[in-house]
């Protein structure tokens, strides 16, 4: 026979739902997360394979000229010492 419903089953149940309602907003945000970082890297792959594609295509350019490829500046340009004599 069926008693009447005890306080700790109604507790019990009203944290099971709690705990299932959290773990599913877990998952969706994590997938969020997830369709995000795709994205990124889906977009950096891209603007690499853009930039190679023009670092050829001046290196090309370049050699056709017959001059070298501009290379990168390196660190910072030296000051001029002067003297205080």
């Amino acid at each position: 026979m069926a008693g009447p419903p005890k306080p700790h089953d109604a507790a019990r149940r009203a944290a099971q739902t709690h705990f299932t309602q959290s773990e599913q907003r877990d998952k969706a945000i994590k997938q969020e997360i997830e369709k995000e970082r795709a994205a990124s890297a889906a977009k950096t792959a891209r603007l690499r394979a853009l930039r190679l594609a023009k670092e050829a295509s001046e290196r090309t350019d370049a050699e056709k000229a017959g001059a070298a490829a501009p290379k990168a500046a390196q660190g910072t340009p030296r000051r001029k010492r002067i003297n205080h004599s």
